[in-house]
């Protein structure tokens, strides 16, 4: 399974030893890949400057060892998007360019009305719910 990591996932797994590092880690040895792109790279990598600069070099680990995709510029939004901020948009778009099958997000309140929902192949999951599939269904 292609797992592609909102900015605020990689904030989290960066900033602190836990349960968001475990998860990518279990996700990791389960056999998925992890993928982001460089739009949701320095989201993260802009939030830790300002929060928890000490996690910058732990991005920094983690960014060497997933796929780091690229979303162009003519990329067609699908009107499904829509529903999403403008901000977020290119997070979903690019998920679906990279053809992952999951969009990882902890963003309950821009994409929790969308979570368990597939658009266009990509199904949007909180950390909890890949939890679950990570570790009921292994690769």
């Amino acid at each position: 399974m292609r797992i592609f990591l909102d900015a605020n996932i990689l904030f989290s797994a960066a900033r602190a030893e836990g349960a968001m590092r475990q998860l990518l880690a279990l996700a990791e040895a389960g056999g998925h890949e992890l993928w982001a792109d460089a739009y949701v790279m320095e989201e993260a990598r802009r939030n830790l400057a300002v929060k928890a600069a000490e996690g910058l070099t732990v991005l920094a680990a983690i960014a060497a060892r997933i796929q780091i995709g690229d979303l162009t510029a003519d990329t067609m939004y699908p009107p499904q998007l829509a529903v999403l901020p403008e901000k977020d948009r290119p997070v979903l778009a690019s998920a679906i360019t990279q053809h992952c099958d999951v969009l990882l997000t902890g963003d309950r309140s821009h994409f929790g009305a969308l979570y368990g929902k597939a658009i266009q192949g990509v199904t949007i999951l909180s950390p909890a719910m890949l939890a679950e599939t990570v570790l009921s269904h292994p690769h």
